[in-house]
């Protein structure tokens, strides 16, 4: 008598347990009613792919924060001096603009944040290609700079004004340091860990000095420095309003004192609504130069 055997076996007493145990003795498998993840998946992925897609879902989360906003004055959770409804700030806002004063407001404060944010950024880009590169520039700066970067923005105030006296001059200083530090750390760290592989195949090339470095190391890390960048940037935006609390007269952080002095929290509200929109409107134009850089350099 002849043993058969398993009759589901092919050269095997074991019968195939998994989808690619079935696959490989010819079984064709059927995809189950209604279902095509690969399909779903790449559609999402075009969906997601859409820039006006991407905007609306952004714009979600703050349309429901605007409906609350609405909902809570108008429930009379909140008096008028505590939150006053959206439709005051809109009219505050137009009070400004009919007397031509806004757009000043908002015109002097990008204008120093963006010098601030331009010096930094350059001290941190030199300073931190120098102590990422030379072991003996970091320990001879490194403790200085780590203990500076631990003092309050507000502190360096009144020297400022002492050094500088109440002009543009103390001002845009204070945001060049609040956006030198991010630059610093982030280029310094990130040209400590260069592949040394890459470094040395430059030198094989007969690179060196200041061409290997913007040959070879810095587009190394040309993702590091613009997360140092954008968050150089943040803290510009931070440190304005310590700066233009240096006796100003003009500015998003004036309007932001005084409005407080005077209980206008309608004012008070718009300012903090600008500087939030200007804050990711700059941040944004950074994010379009970081993916042209990154297909550039990488």
């Amino acid at each position: 008598m002849i043993d058969l055997g398993n009759p589901g076996a092919t050269g095997s007493s074991t019968a195939p347990s998994s989808v690619e145990g079935l696959a490989a003795t010819g079984v064709k498998l059927l995809p189950r009613a209604g279902s095509s993840p690969t399909r779903s998946v790449s559609a999402a992925n075009k969906l997601l792919g859409n820039r006006w897609v991407v905007l609306g879902l952004g714009l979600i989360f703050p349309a429901l924060v605007l409906l609350a906003w609405q909902l809570s004055t108008a429930a009379g959770l909140f008096s008028a001096v505590q939150l006053p409804p959206p439709a005051a700030v809109f009219q505050a806002a137009s009070g400004l603009i009919e007397r031509n004063e806004l757009f000043g407001h908002v015109a002097i404060s990008t204008q120093r944040v963006l010098l601030g944010f331009a010096g930094g950024a350059l001290l941190g880009l030199g300073l931190g290609a120098l102590l990422g590169l030379s072991k003996m520039a970091d320990i001879l700066l490194g403790p200085t700079l780590g203990a500076l970067r631990a003092v309050p923005s507000l502190a360096w105030v009144p020297l400022l004004i002492l050094w500088m006296k109440i002009g543009e001059d103390s001002k845009i200083t204070l945001i060049i340091i609040g956006a030198f530090f991010p630059v610093f750390t982030t280029v310094s760290l990130a040209l400590r860990h260069v592949d040394k592989n890459l470094v040395e195949a430059g030198r094989a090339f007969g690179l060196k000095g200041l061409k290997l470095l913007t040959t070879i190391q810095l587009p190394a890390v040309v993702p590091a420095i613009f997360s140092g960048l954008r968050l150089a940037l943040a803290q510009a935006w931070l440190f304005l309003v310590a700066a233009e609390l240096i006796a100003s007269s003009m500015g998003l952080g004036f309007l932001l004192t005084d409005s407080q002095n005077n209980g206008r929290t309608d004012r008070l509200l718009l300012a903090i609504v600008l500087l939030a929109i200007l804050g990711k409107a700059t941040d944004a134009l950074l994010g379009v130069a970081e993916k042209w850089a990154v297909r550039r350099w990488t």
